[in-house]
């Protein structure tokens, strides 16, 4: 049924784009500008650029609130088309290819339509009144940008693969303030085009975009580098002990879904991933035999392992981009009550980051096979950590953890994850310190009184 529907809407969206698109051929005079303002949008959707973090966007939005002022909107919905033809390259299914262009040609409609609403002027008259022009160029941007969203969410319904709210507020919500500040760098092109430079005026708007692009590129390929640093580290702690692959990575999805349920922001939320990714990179530094020990450890061996978390910050100590994560790897063993280590933080001095991690990195021990025990079921899991919390995790994190995973499930541990060991006999190793109940380390072990 969603299939027929999905087919029937991408329908009416592309027929009312051919609509759209041959009345506005009908309106406009065809002319060396309307060819280099074709020209311009093609090469605004050639050139992409990062809005945010994993957000990227195409130089044509700030072509069309350009060609806008240039021209006006009949001529901008009848380029906007050129935007998409750098994406013809990307396979992709036949509605898409369909959607993708037609959606584009009414976003431009209705831009256009809130820029001449708001007596937007166009061509030499914008030199006479550019604050007029800055206010329509804005209006047309959030039209653009409106019903962008409204036929994305509609598609997005009724393929039923994710939530509108989520796509809304992960992505338009976080976007619309940053696009409505390109709206400026539109009305600047078009400002400069007009007043004589013609499409020479590129070279001064999109030229240090794409310096600025670069740059970033560059950024992002450092952080890439450093990311792969410390997953070879991750890789060298698994090889260490079969028990806990994939552990770092699924505490870094964990605290990922309870990062989005608490609503963070989009710069907290990486931070807050690289933190559960790296939790436990300390680990490089103990020695195998201890990490690999099926027993209960000694006070000796369990001091080797309490000294994880600030070998793990020494690790990541030079990586400026990891620097707001470093309290969540010291802290992450801490408890509510204060009996954790290394400092004995308890309740809110303990950091926020590492509350969360404590919590997600638990959970994970308890639902993966260990040496000593086979993997416990969710439910079971969730029913301790409730039981726990005020005495070991922050009680209102807890309560948002247990919604999240009742709510959207959990992938535990991979299946070919060794046999326990069946004639180990013991409750509880250095991998779920984290929690009170069924037993504990002993002496000093045990953690500051």
């Amino acid at each position: 049924m969603r299939a027929s529907l999905l087919r029937a809407a991408v329908a009416v969206v592309a027929v009312s784009a051919l609509a759209v698109l041959v009345v506005s051929l009908t309106q406009i005079t065809f002319s060396l500008t309307t060819l280099a303002l074709a020209l311009l949008m093609l090469l605004g959707g050639a050139l992409r650029f990062k809005v945010l973090p994993n957000h990227p966007a195409a130089l044509d939005s700030v072509a069309l609130v350009a060609v806008f002022v240039i021209a006006g909107p009949w001529t901008a919905v009848a380029v906007s088309v050129f935007g998409y033809v750098a994406q013809l390259r990307q396979p992709s299914p036949l509605v898409k290819r369909i959607f993708n262009p037609s959606y584009r040609v009414l976003a431009a409609g209705g831009g256009g339509a809130a820029y001449a609403l708001l007596g937007g002027p166009v061509g030499s008259e914008v030199l006479d009144d550019i604050p007029r022009t800055v206010v329509a160029a804005m209006a047309g941007t959030i039209g653009h940008q409106l019903a962008n969203a409204l036929l994305l969410s509609l598609i997005l319904w009724l393929e039923g693969q994710v939530r509108v709210v989520d796509f809304l507020k992960s992505v338009i919500g976080p976007t619309f303030l940053p696009m409505l500040g390109y709206s400026a760098l539109g009305v600047l092109l078009a400002v400069t085009w007009i007043g004589g430079l013609g499409i020479a005026s590129c070279l001064l708007v999109v030229g240090p975009l794409l310096v600025v692009r670069w740059a970033l590129s560059q950024y992002q390929a450092e952080r890439a580098a450093q990311a792969a640093t410390m997953r070879a580290f991750i890789q060298v702690i698994e090889t260490k002990d079969l028990y806990t692959r994939g552990h770092s990575e699924r505490v870094s999805a964990g605290v990922g879904m309870l990062g989005r349920q608490l609503g963070l922001p989009e710069d907290r939320q990486n931070a807050l991933e690289h933190a559960g990714l790296l939790h436990d990179v300390g680990k490089v530094g103990v020695p195998t035999s201890i990490i690999r020990k099926p027993g209960k450890l000694d006070d000796a061996e369990m001091d080797a392992i309490r000294l994880h978390p600030a070998r793990g910050v020494e690790l990541i100590g030079n990586i400026p981009f990891l620097e707001e994560v470093k309290s969540a790897v010291l802290h992450h063993h801490e408890k509510y009550d204060g009996t954790g280590y290394p400092a004995g933080l308890s309740g809110t001095h303990i950091p926020f980051f590492a509350r969360i991690i404590g919590i997600v990195d638990a959970f994970d021990c308890l639902t993966s096979t260990r040496s000593y025990r086979p993997a416990r079921s969710v439910d079971e899991t969730l029913a301790i950590l409730v039981q726990d919390k005020t005495t070991h995790f922050d009680p209102e994190l807890v309560d948002a953890f247990v919604q999240v995973i009742q709510t959207q499930g959990w992938s535990a541990a991979a299946a070919d994850q060794p046999a326990p060991d069946q004639s180990v006999q013991v409750s509880i190793d250095h991998d779920d310190l984290s929690l009170g109940t069924g037993g504990g380390a002993s002496g000093s072990a045990a953690g500051p009184a």
